[in-house]
């Protein structure tokens, strides 16, 4: 009992020591006076003042120079070149400059001087650079009054007119940015790649309304028109056209969201064609005003991005980009006058082979035709495209594409059964078909690696397929043994021609390795192949009509024996007609005894690259099956391919090409360009 009673009073008097009120002497106090420096004088250590030569020798390197110890990590290295280069810092500043530009842009300006700037806008491949243009978004303005570079102007007084002209055209400018800006981020793309779309949170006058960004362009054309006498006819018109271009693009722009006729929508870019033709010719009038552009406004954007450079392009640069640019703005509206899905596909593969590759922009707006609202050139569905191509590849006024089928609500009829299977199709295979238009729209290194991607997809739909042929045969008397999954093999065929052809014009292959490439390509099924094995008869060659009205065949009874269950394609060896070489697919260069030197290579052979390099984007795929090195006909010892003399597109067939129109060949749309090559 007396041990408890000790530990209980000796606990109280512990607890009686915690309180608020009793002061803890190991507390930190403010007002302490700091510890004792340590001593900096012994025996073993002597300290020497170093200051005075570390500013002196600081002092002799240049702005961005750096200096590498060994002991310096490349952590720290890479920290420093983010202080210290100009290359990564934009704060970093040269001897006696200033942190911000000090150009007046309320000084008054020559005619010239404006011609001057607006074509320096038009050169530079970065918005964020004009020093006229970051005075009027920052800070971002609310009204259209407020949109100006000289701000607090009196709402009463008239500007001056070249400042007036200049401002306008900025107006058009940035609110074009913002269009194509919003354009491609709806669209598939690859950031950094094909476009920039960070804007850095500033607003591109987002707010403010395109019509009164046009009048306020049209006011400043007439200021210009009233003011001829002051000037010669050749300047005013000079700035005039100026404007003019600039209101034609936003009207084409306002035009394509309409996704009208192609020919009232080829209006604006017509305009534009005839307008750039006289700017060309009036570049010389202009005067630059170089100080008028700095990249040290980008040391106001809200980014951790390195600095871009200020690209110019020369005039010679400009003008050939804007005729390509309104070239293929006008071309892409043909894409509306397309009336089939093979003419589609046509128009946008022949499209997106012009060299150089039109502009991201361009192929966005292809893509915004294309797929706006799951809507097809603004007037088809999905499920219209998709039966338009089933019905001239495979099945040809088919039963299994009646849309009479979607009627019937009796789930034993035959009809009700069909219409559950096709659907249960083209959900599966919507996506991937899609795509293919879709991929064709990104640029050449993209296309290929994810037509790769999209080859394995079509492997999986395949046998998916295959399961749907064999439950439509139960309940129909077509002679098509497997419809479905010769229409995916026809498409996998073409995607393993395009990987292999795109690899040429990328130049993966080695010189040497292009006769084992092409040989390959000659010897490998063919895709016109497969449509021929899915039917008795070939597919329509002419240009059908979306859903026409035939007299179907009526489905069998359920109770009837079911038809002729033959192996799907991807059991069934490849066709005889694939053996045959196909002469299209050889090259002039390559029709020639020419041996191009082989290369040493020690660390791999012809087989081995052949099979695990070349080869490896189709390792994934059952059939058809991958020819081996070993029978190829032609590898090294020479580089003529045998052709067949009967067939191909020689003279003859160019001459047979020239008499068809564009339906014939589904080509609408792009037919001049389709018998272009």
């Amino acid at each position: 009992m007396n041990s408890a009673h000790d530990y209980e009073s000796a606990m109280l008097g512990d607890l009686e020591g915690l309180t608020i009120n009793t002061p803890n002497p190991s507390a930190y106090d403010p007002f302490a006076e700091p510890p004792p420096p340590p001593m900096m004088f012994s025996e073993g250590i002597i300290a020497q003042d170093i200051t005075q030569k570390f500013l002196a020798a600081a002092a002799a390197l240049e702005p961005g120079e750096l200096v590498k110890d060994g002991y310096f990590t490349l952590f720290e290295s890479v920290g420093a070149l983010e202080v210290m280069d100009p290359k990564m810092d934009s704060g970093c500043l040269a001897p006696g400059e200033s942190l911000d530009e000090d150009y007046d842009v309320t000084r008054p300006l020559l005619p010239s001087e404006v011609v001057g700037i607006i074509d320096q806008l038009l050169s530079l491949e970065t918005l964020f650079t004009s020093v006229y243009i970051e005075r009027m978004l920052n800070p971002g303005p609310e009204h259209l009054h407020d949109a100006d570079y000289i701000r607090n102007w009196p709402v009463d007084t008239l500007r001056d007119p070249m400042h007036a002209a200049l401002r306008a055209y900025c107006l058009g400018l940035v609110k074009s940015c913002y269009y194509v800006n919003e354009l491609v981020k709806s669209e598939h793309h690859y950031e950094e790649e094909d476009f920039v779309t960070n804007t850095y949170h500033r607003s591109l006058l987002d707010r403010l309304d395109r019509h009164a960004i046009r009048d306020e362009i049209m006011d400043a054309r007439q200021r210009i028109h009233e003011l001829r006498h002051t000037m010669t006819d050749v300047m005013a018109d000079a700035i005039g056209f100026r404007l003019e271009f600039r209101t034609a693009f936003l009207q084409a722009i306002e035009l394509s969201e309409l996704q009208t006729n192609s020919e009232s929508m080829s209006l604006p870019w017509s305009q534009m064609q005839g307008v750039w033709e006289t700017i060309s010719k009036t570049r010389h009038l202009g005067k630059p005003v170089p100080e008028a552009f700095s990249t040290k406004l980008q040391r106001r954007l809200a980014s951790t991005m390195p600095p871009r450079p200020m690209v110019q392009r020369s005039p010679e640069e400009t003008s050939e980009h804007f005729r390509r640019f309104i070239a293929d703005g006008i071309d892409v509206l043909n894409v509306l006058n397309s009336g089939d899905s093979q003419s589609l596909l046509t128009f946008v593969m022949t499209f997106q082979t012009r060299k150089p590759q039109p502009l991201v922009y361009i192929r966005t707006l292809l893509q915004n035709f294309l797929f706006r609202d799951m809507v097809i050139l603004g007037r088809l569905s999905i499920r219209q495209v998709i039966d338009d191509d089933l019905s001239i590849m495979v099945l040809p006024r088919s039963i299994l594409l009646d849309p009479a089928n979607d009627d019937v609500e009796a789930p034993n009829h035959p009809r009700y059964v069909i219409a559950q299977q096709m659907e249960l199709f083209r959900q599966r295979a919507a996506q991937s078909y899609l795509d293919i238009f879709r991929i064709f729209c990104q640029n050449r290194c993209r296309v290929r690696r994810t037509l790769i991607h999209l080859l394995q997809d079509m492997e999986t739909i395949q046998l998916d397929a295959e399961e749907i042929d064999l439950l439509l045969q139960q309940h129909t008397e077509e002679n098509y043994s497997h419809p479905l999954s010769s229409w995916v093999y026809h498409y996998k065929l073409r995607l393993m021609e395009w990987i292999v052809l795109l690899g040429f014009e990328l130049t993966i292959y080695q010189p040497d390795e292009l006769a084992s490439m092409y040989t390959y390509l000659s010897y490998s099924p063919k895709p016109a192949s497969t449509t021929s094995n899915a039917s008795n008869s070939s597919p329509a060659t002419t240009c059908l009509p979306l859903h026409p009205p035939p007299t179907y065949p009526t489905p069998t009874n359920l109770n009837a024996p079911p038809p002729s269950t033959s192996p799907p394609p991807s059991k069934q060896p490849p066709p005889p007609t694939s053996a045959s070489p196909s002469p299209t697919s050889t090259p002039p260069s390559l029709a020639s005894p020419y041996s191009p030197p082989h290369a040493a290579k020690p660390y791999s052979t012809d087989a081995l690259r052949y099979k695990h390099v070349r080869m490896k984007p189709f390792a994934v795929i059952d059939l058809p099956v991958t020819r081996l090195f070993l029978l190829l006909p032609a590898r090294r010892q020479t580089h003529r391919l045998h052709t067949d003399p009967s067939g191909g597109c020689g003279a003859g067939g160019s001459e047979r090409e020239g008499r068809v129109g564009g339906a014939e060949v589904f080509a609408v749309g792009c037919y001049g360009n389709w018998l272009e090559g």
